[in-house]
């Protein structure tokens, strides 16, 4: 049935929903590349809350989605920007989620690895902000799962300078008692990390963290690239020590990323994933068998939507993936912690619904249908 849907120009356009999903199937994990996906948190939308108020989160769908993504294979990358974290889910609230979904991990055999920030506090010295790193540091290797130094937007404020960075991050992988992911978000991502390493300059931000693993590499299982540049990551994945592996944050080239050259290759920890696991697991299976063709072929086509979900300003991706996990079933409402359902237009919804749908990536396209027909009678579209 045809489904009127709102353009960029201020019309509808008649678009055709596909009438069946892709197929595939859950299956075990790959054994060619790591593969994380961030998760999303679900929002309790009978809460009584506003959009400046602690989140409240629906624990039972919450990690529901997190066994969906196990299902298929996936690690899960938990409290980490897909997640809001600084943009609708406090510390508390982050604290709460890696404590459970640390306990569903294991209770599944799920791969599991969480953020550690300085989301605490929101400004201090470098001595606050390496405690704050270390209590979330503690935290995360109580519950068992593998951390994820993230970017700190304390430490971007505090830092006078590289030196500042290499002296915060060497203390922190000092204490690590097992090796951690090193996570360099871009500003595109949140604009408070502008200037993350002591520098503007991307060569020089590029030495300083090079320089923090190249000192501890022993402490540095991987770090995550997320700065929407594929040439840079590759020009850093070609400088890491031996053993050190690459995860590819970006969300623009990830398909050519995570194929690689014949230099080497990027591994995943990825937000668009969220809403492509079971396709990208699917990829990543035919990948393992030495079809880089085949897996290019699969996942090449999700590129678009990746770069619609993440479109200037990239850090409201999350309203794009929560929607998408809406429409596809897993949640029964389109709210958001902290109010963030607003933060895309409804052109912008209706684009991501029509490539979705187009890759076939809603289980149940009549479910789908129907709750996008819903969301354009709020905003007054009759079909």
């Amino acid at each position: 049935m045809t489904i009127q849907l709102p353009d960029f120009k201020g019309g509808l356009r008649a678009y055709d929903p596909r009438p069946e999903p892709l197929a595939v199937t859950p299956g075990s994990p790959f054994t060619s590349r790591t593969v994380f996906s961030a998760a999303h948190v679900v929002a309790d939308p009978y809460a009584d809350v506003s959009p400046d108020s602690p989140a409240a989160v629906d624990w039972d769908a919450t990690l529901a989605f997190r066994r969906h993504l196990w299902s298929h294979g996936l690690g899960v990358a938990e409290a980490m920007d897909t997640a809001q974290r600084g943009m609708g889910l406090d510390w508390a609230g982050a604290a709460e989620l890696i404590r459970r979904s640390a306990a569903e991990a294991r209770s599944v055999g799920g791969r599991i690895a969480c953020g550690v920030g300085t989301d605490q506090i929101t400004a201090g010295s470098l001595v606050e902000v390496r405690a704050a790193y270390e209590e979330q540091l503690a935290l995360v290797e109580e519950s068992g799962a593998q951390a994820i130094l993230m970017a700190s937007r304390a430490l971007a404020a505090a830092a006078s300078g590289p030196e500042d960075y290499l002296e915060v991050y060497g203390h922190l992988l000092r204490q690590a008692s097992e090796p951690v992911v090193l996570h360099w978000l871009g500003p595109m991502f949140d604009p408070a990390l502008e200037g993350y390493w002591g520098s503007s300059d991307l060569d020089t931000a590029t030495d300083v963290f090079l320089d923090v693993i190249a000192a501890h590499p022993d402490k540095v299982e991987g770090i995550k690239v997320s700065l929407l540049d594929a040439q840079r990551e590759i020009d850093i994945r070609r400088r890491l020590p031996q053993g050190v592996r690459c995860y590819t944050g970006d969300d623009f080239n990830y398909p050519e990323l995570i194929a690689g050259d014949e230099k080497g290759f990027s591994h995943a920890l990825l937000g668009i994933f969220d809403p492509l696991g079971p396709l990208a697991a699917e990829a990543v299976r035919v990948l393992d068998t030495g079809n880089v063709a085949g897996f290019r072929e699969l996942l090449d086509p999700t590129v678009e939507l990746s770069r619609h979900l993440f479109q200037t300003p990239t850090r409201f991706y999350k309203t794009g993936v929560v929607f998408l996990a809406w429409l596809a079933g897993h949640q029964s409402h389109f709210t958001m912690v902290g109010g963030l359902q607003s933060a895309r237009s409804l052109p912008h919804f209706a684009r991501a619904y029509e490539l979705a749908d187009g890759l076939g990536l809603f289980p149940d396209p009549k479910l789908a249908e129907e709750r996008m027909k819903n969301l354009l009678s709020l905003y007054g579209v009759a079909q």
